[in-house]
C-alpha cells in the first residue's frame, strides 16, 4: 500500500446493502458514490475502485448488529478502518431527514473533520468469549423467567413451598409431590418444570465451557487475578475481561469508571452545579456485574475460604489489593449507610470504587505500574 490518501468514506451499513459516502480533503462537499451488496466481493471491488493506485482509505462506520467482520475484511486489504459509536455522532438539532444515503454522507463528512468517537474493536479470541459469556447470560436469563413462571402457576392453585429456599434439591423433591385433580393442570406442571431443569442445563452446560477456555485465554491469568476479589467469581471475571479486553489501556480509574458509565451525571451553568443518577454510558453488561459484586460488601471485610482459596492462585501484590479493596469498600459501604444513603445508591458507589481496584490489578498482572494514590 501506499501513503494515506485524502479521501474519506463513510458506510451506511445495513444487512443485505451498503450506502456509501466519499468525502475528499479540503471544503468541497461530500459526494454520494452509491449502494453496494453487503458482501465480500462487492466490498472489495468497492475498495479497488475508490484506491486504483494502492492509496489507503480511511474508512468509517457505525458499530451495530452487523458486527466486526466489515472491520476486519477493510484492516486486512491495507486499508484503515474504524468503528464509530452511534450515540456519539453530532446531530443538528432540527434535523428531521435520516436516509441511507444521508447517513453516508454525514459519516464521510464527520470523519474528515474528526467529529466521530472510535470504538474498541475485539480480537476473535476475545470476540469468541466473549459471545460464550453473553449466551451463559441470556440463557440465566430464560432460566429466570422460566422459575418465575412455574411459581406464578404455583401460587395461583396455592402450592406454597414451606422449606428454607426455592430451586434446591429440597425445592425440586417437593415439586415431584404436587399433584393436581385436572390431568390437564399436572400436564402444565411437569412441562413448567421441564423448562426450568432444561434452562438450568443450558447454563450448566456453558459455565463449564467458560471453565474449560479460561486456561487457554490470552487474559486468562489477568481473570483468575480479579477472583481474587471478593463478589468477583469466574464468571463475573470472564464477563469483566470478555466485555473490556485489554483494562491497560484505560489510563486511570476515573476513566474506567466514566466508560462504564459509574460516574454522575452532571448539569452544570454559571454558578450553578447540579449532580444527578450514574450516566449509564458505555457497557451495561460489565455495569450489572459490578453492582451485583457490590452488594457482597455490605459484610464486614475477612477472609473467607473460598475467597482466600482463589486468591492463593494469585501473586502477594495481587492479594494485597484484593484486600484493600475488602477493607476500604466495607467500610464505605457501612459509612455511606450510616450517613442516611439509600442502599441502591450505596451500592453504585461501592461499584464505581470497585472498578478502580479492577483497574489496579490489571496493571499489576500485565507488568505496567500503577499510582497508589489513584484507587484513594
Amino acid at each position: 500500500m501506499n501513503e494515506f490518501s485524502s479521501m474519506y468514506v463513510g458506510l451506511d451499513v445495513h444487512k443485505e446493502t451498503i450506502a456509501v459516502g466519499v468525502a475528499r480533503s479540503g471544503r468541497c462537499a461530500p459526494e454520494y458514490f452509491g449502494e453496494i451488496k453487503n458482501s465480500v466481493a462487492a466490498v472489495r471491488k468497492l475498495l479497488r475502485r475508490l484506491s486504483p493506485n494502492g492509496e489507503v482509505l480511511q474508512i468509517c462506520y457505525e458499530a451495530g448488529p452487523c458486527g466486526y467482520g466489515l472491520y476486519r475484511q477493510i484492516r486486512s486489504l491495507g486499508h484503515d478502518c474504524e468503528v464509530v459509536a452511534p450515540s456519539l455522532i453530532p446531530r443538528k438539532a432540527g434535523e428531521r431527514m435520516k436516509t441511507d444515503r444521508r447517513d453516508g454522507l454525514k459519516l464521510a463528512h464527520e470523519h474528515r473533520a474528526g467529529g466521530l468517537t472510535a470504538v474498541w474493536v475485539p480480537g476473535e479470541e476475545q470476540e469468541a468469549v466473549r459471545d460464550l459469556t453473553r449466551a451463559r447470560e441470556d440463557m440465566k436469563a430464560i432460566e429466570t423467567k422460566a422459575r418465575q413462571r412455574l411459581g406464578a402457576f404455583l401460587l395461583r392453585h396455592g402450592r406454597v413451598f414451606e422449606g428454607k429456599s426455592r430451586w434446591t434439591q429440597a425445592h425440586f423433591r417437593w415439586l415431584e409431590t404436587v399433584k393436581f385433580d385436572q390431568p390437564l393442570q399436572q400436564l402444565v406442571l411437569q412441562e413448567y418444570i421441564d423448562a426450568v431443569t432444561d434452562a438450568r442445563r443450558r447454563v450448566e452446560a456453558l459455565e463449564l465451557q467458560m471453565r474449560q477456555a479460561l486456561p487457554g485465554w490470552s487474559l486468562g491469568v489477568v481473570a483468575e487475578a480479579l477472583m481474587a476479589l471478593r463478589g468477583l467469581s469466574l464468571i463475573a471475571a470472564m464477563t469483566t475481561l470478555a466485555e473490556l479486553g485489554d483494562i491497560t489501556r484505560f489510563d486511570s480509574p476515573r476513566e474506567l469508571m466514566g466508560y462504564l458509565g459509574l460516574v454522575p451525571s452532571e448539569h452544570s451553568s454559571g454558578g450553578s452545579r447540579r449532580q444527578g443518577g450514574i450516566t449509564r454510558t458505555g457497557n451495561g453488561h460489565v455495569r450489572r456485574v459490578l453492582v451485583e459484586a457490590a452488594w457482597n460488601y455490605r459484610f464486614p471485610a475477612r477472609k473467607t475460604r473460598d475467597i482466600q482459596k482463589r486468591a492463593e492462585k494469585t501473586s502477594a501484590a495481587v492479594q494485597a489489593i484484593a484486600w484493600q479493596a475488602q477493607k476500604r469498600l466495607c467500610g464505605r459501604y457501612q459509612t455511606l449507610m450510616r450517613a442516611g444513603k439509600e442502599k441502591n445508591q450505596v451500592t453504585t458507589a461501592v461499584a464505581r470504587e470497585l472498578a478502580g481496584f479492577i483497574w489496579a490489578i490489571a496493571r499489576e498482572v500485565m507488568g505496567k505500574p500503577h499510582a497508589s494514590k489513584a484507587l484513594a
